[in-house]
């Protein structure tokens, strides 16, 4: 390492402060002096993973149904209040949280902050807004089927975390966003939405002070609710499926194995795997499958890690002919990796890769506002940028052979492929590697 990486120089040492009101609820905020803006966000610690049989979709439905108006606002005063601050509000739904967030001058935080506690807090959820929703939604759903690559990865999960709500779309399935009833939604809603189960996060021209001040404000009447309970990890299969879709030009596949949860303390040395594999474009399977032999226009891995699990994929688009050929380079990578040790040259490369792209992210507001609910959603903790970067640093290419001889074995490699594939037949003798 180098001579100079011992403390922290002075941008990069992080003002975070934190405090849980008497209800359970959380609030963190990382003070940066030198911006003038602040994004703050309410996090609902509990996502799609939590939806059983009928309920599906269920969370990215309320996400939404807050938007549609609360007791006090209509949906046109939500979207021109917000638009009258010069802020932006945006939501989203994940498999193991929810996010609705807000960017503005920080003049204007107590104003957005109240818009964001009234829709979080007060939505009214009316039956002909659910039912205007559904068409929306079920648009969206139709949306995200016409593209190959969702239509894969939705395909390859439910097969690889089979009957876990891990594996099912965040979205739900036609039938259930069908099947939603206000009773449905409003109970969820109570159940999920309950301060021991919210995290408020602000990041930027803030004091810690000032956003505890407004979260008691808006939260502290609310009663604790129950903390929810730990559920079971999916147990990963392998499975091998094809599915035709004889409109496509593409054959798109999807190679995936397990990998480690979120705060595993492997963690680095699969994320720098990831990143020589297909995280880059300098990476193997680019440069490889694309640039020498041009047998695909996108190729990449990607590592993804939920509180429990986690798992690595490869995606790549080609055509008929070449499929067997590209499957058989994937796997060829995977080989390298459990038999070969990665050169000095070409695991710096990787490092820095991933210690510039640490550092970039955190650049914005919103982007660190993120990070610490995150952070306080899988680790409890907030590690400092110099721990980050020596983790980074301490990868070793015995690490991560070792990485690659766990989880590159033949009975964990599932395979999904999606395309014109009449006559095409994949065994599961050809993911040998």
């Amino acid at each position: 390492m180098s001579s100079h990486s011992g403390a922290a120089s002075p941008p990069f040492a992080r003002e975070i402060e934190q405090t849980q009101l008497a209800n359970g609820l959380r609030v963190i905020s990382e003070y940066m002096p030198h911006v003038r803006s602040v994004s703050v966000g309410l996090w609902i610690n509990s996502g799609s993973r939590r939806e059983e049989g009928p309920e599906s979709g269920i969370s990215h439905f309320i996400e939404h149904m807050v938007f549609k108006g609360t007791e006090t606002r209509s949906a046109e005063e939500i979207a021109r209040e917000m638009d009258g601050l010069g802020g932006h509000l945006d939501a989203f739904t994940g498999k193991e949280l929810v996010s609705f967030n807000a960017k503005v001058l920080d003049e204007h935080l107590p104003a957005a902050f109240e818009v964001l506690a009234d829709m979080v807090l007060h939505p009214v959820f009316r039956d002909d807004d659910i039912e205007k929703e559904k068409g929306v939604i079920l648009e969206e759903l139709k949306m995200e089927v016409d593209n190959p690559e969702y239509l894969l990865h939705e395909s390859f999960l439910s097969n690889f975390w089979k009957g876990h709500p891990l594996g099912q779309s965040i979205l739900g399935t036609r039938e259930t966003i069908n099947g939603f009833t206000r009773d449905m939604i409003g109970d969820y809603w109570r159940r999920i939405y309950t301060p021991a189960n919210i995290i408020i996060t602000a990041a930027g021209h803030v004091h810690h002070e000032q956003i505890v001040a407004l979260a008691q404000r808006y939260f502290d009447s609310l009663a604790p609710g129950p903390v929810l309970e730990t559920q079971p990890p999916p147990k990963p299969l392998a499975p091998v499926l094809t599915k035709r879709k004889n409109s496509l030009e593409q054959v798109h596949l999807m190679i995936g194995v397990p990998s480690y949860p979120a705060a595993h303390p492997n963690r680095f040395a699969a994320y720098t795997m990831n990143t020589l594999l297909g995280g880059t474009m300098s990476s193997r399977l680019f440069q490889n499958i694309r640039e020498q032999r041009g047998l695909v226009y996108s190729v990449g891995s990607e590592a993804s890690s939920y509180k429990d699990s986690g798992y690595l994929s490869v995606y790549a688009g080609t055509s008929r002919a070449s499929l067997d050929e590209v499957i058989m380079l994937v796997l060829e990578e995977f080989r390298k990796f459990k038999n070969e040790l990665v050169g000095e040259e070409e695991l710096r490369r990787a490092k820095n890769h991933l210690k510039g792209s640490l550092m970039l992210s955190l650049e914005s507001t919103s982007s660190r506002m993120t990070n610490l609910a995150r952070q306080q959603i899988y680790f409890g903790r907030f590690p400092t940028l110099d721990e980050l970067l020596e983790h980074i640093e301490g990868v070793t290419s015995e690490q991560m052979r070792d990485v690659a001889n766990e989880f590159f074995q033949p009975s964990r490699i599932g395979l999904a492929v999606l395309g014109p594939l009449t006559g095409v037949k994949i065994k599961r003798t050809q993911l040998v590697c």
